[in-house]
């Protein structure tokens, strides 16, 4: 996957996780809480992936360049 789509499957994991956090905590669920913590925390590093890669790519160009 390339960077662009790290970073938008990040994105969207950090969305639902969010969501899913405030769903738990009106709906008194603990458990769900904490998914959707996972679930943004899971986001974030998606996001950060997607980061390395784009720098990796850049460096590449640059090699070869």
């Amino acid at each position: 996957m390339s960077g662009v789509g790290d970073k938008l499957k990040g994105k969207g994991n950090e969305v639902k996780g969010k969501a899913k956090e405030e769903y738990g905590k009106h709906t008194d669920k603990p458990d769900t809480v904490n998914e959707g913590r996972g679930d943004e925390i899971k986001g974030k590093a998606q996001q950060k992936l997607g980061d390395a890669k784009d720098k990796v790519d850049d460096l590449k160009d640059k090699v070869r360049d």
